[in-house]
């Protein structure tokens, strides 16, 4: 049987460019006066626990980051789905790569610029999850289309949305036709159509227009916190594509289903794995935080699919990979200290961050310690950290924090660089992020 388009298996990324990039102390977490190739980060010999880096510095634990993308790849085989992670998570071409490595059936952006870091670095199926309106980002889309091989997928809510496309594809197109999904949406929500008429009528716009090929549904549910909700908006998207292929809408290839939330991603796979169709069909997650995980809200959320969930679990489960670690700068008042740490460099969008454990450095302690209960942090400032702190706690100034975060998309935003460590906080490399 010949393999679609739609189901070849990405090949990896070319990552020497990143390799060979020069890094200096203009970079956080790089040491005054340091200039070296990002290559050779790894074999300077560097210990966050030893002072080596100055602080704050944001960390990903390689042995986590590593168990955390082979969890997602057990999982997704076994419950009969792909993943396509949102690349906006990390904007990391190399941590790409290893998504890719473990299966990634594409790699979705957001906007045009995350798509040419994509294809820049090799990046062979791109899902745009976004419908592109403006004319230097619909020109962006039919001139990828023109690498060989290339496969692009973007977002279509509206009639007049399709209508934009559908000009600039007689203009601009001659490269592989523009894979169109429909949207669909909720009242209050983000974009998307907000009835099934609406969709279905988006879904023959495409398949009537020139240089554009319908390809399937999708939402994004990640704006609800009950899985009742997400239920009914994946049942709005099933609906609609059964109407869409019993009225023929769609081309030979498998057709698409995708939602794209990280905290919901067991409700995706439930309805969509129960929807019945007579074509083949290719069901796509686009969770992206799973990668590195976090200490609060998608920590909380994945106890709650491990409890409730149908689909097969895999051994083991997603863990924190990312911290930011920080000095005590001062503890100038009874139940306060104040670190190295803020705004600028750790995510707070979803909750304030928290402290995970301490160390000493010079002292006698062999390892960091968990945080003792009472630690909570009260503040952030642009660089500062308020951290309350109860009377017994033994922090005193210059010991090291380290934070868990909420959110690793506003972390990642944050940092040009971040460092991968072993699991005694030993530099293995580092990562380059492109926002």
């Amino acid at each position: 049987m010949a393999v679609t388009a739609n189901a070849a298996p990405l090949p990896r990324l070319s990552l020497e460019a990143i390799e060979e990039q020069i890094v200096d102390d203009l970079a956080k977490g790089i040491p005054p006066g340091a200039s070296l190739r990002l290559g050779d980060v790894g074999r300077q010999g560097w210990h966050v626990l030893a002072g080596d880096m100055p602080m704050p510095l944001a960390v990903i634990r390689e042995s986590v980051l590593k168990a955390n993308s082979a969890w997602m790849s057990a999982f997704t085989a076994a419950n009969g789905l792909k993943i396509a992670p949102h690349g906006k998570t990390t904007m990391a071409p190399q941590l790409f790569d290893l998504q890719v490595a473990d299966g990634a059936w594409a790699i979705t952006v957001a906007t045009v610029q995350q798509l040419a870091v994509a294809r820049r670095f090799g990046v062979k199926r791109v899902i745009l999850a976004n419908q592109p309106v403006g004319k230097q980002e619909i020109a962006a889309c039919f001139d990828a289309l023109k690498e060989p091989g290339f496969e692009l997928y973007c977002l279509a809510d509206s009639q007049t949305g399709v209508e934009l496309l559908a000009q600039s594809a007689k203009v601009l197109g001659g490269g592989n036709r523009l894979r169109i999904l429909v949207e669909i949406g909720f009242m209050g929500g983000r974009t998307g159509a907000r009835s099934k008429a609406e969709a279905l009528a988006v879904a023959r716009a495409v398949a009537g227009a020139a240089g554009l090929q319908l390809a399937g549904f999708e939402c994004f549910e990640g704006l609800y916190s009950a899985p009742g909700d997400a239920d009914r908006l994946l049942d709005e998207v099933v609906a609609t594509a059964v109407a869409a292929e019993s009225e023929g809408l769609l081309g030979p290839e498998p057709m698409v289903l995708s939602a794209g939330g990280t905290s919901l991603f067991d409700r995706v796979g439930e309805t969509f794995n129960a929807a019945a169709f007579s074509r083949p069909i290719v069901k796509v997650l686009r969770s992206g935080c799973y990668l590195t995980h976090d200490s609060t809200v998608y920590a909380a959320a994945f106890q709650r699919i491990a409890m409730e969930t149908n689909l097969t679990m895999p051994p083991g489960g997603l863990e924190a990979a990312l911290e930011v670690w920080a000095y005590v700068q001062s503890r100038p008042e009874r139940g306060r200290s104040l670190l190295t740490v803020g705004k600028r460099d750790i995510s707070y969008d979803s909750g304030l961050p928290v402290p995970l454990r301490w160390f000493r450095p010079g002292g006698t302690m062999a390892r960091p310690e968990p945080m003792p209960a009472g630690h909570t942090v009260l503040a952030l400032n642009d660089q500062h950290c308020h951290l309350g702190t109860p009377e017994e706690s033994p922090l005193q100034v210059g010991d090291m924090v380290a934070f868990g975060i909420g959110h690793p998309c506003t972390t990642f935003d944050k940092w040009a660089l971040l460092m991968l460590v072993d699991d005694d906080w030993r530099v293995t490399g580092a990562i380059r992020t492109f926002f």
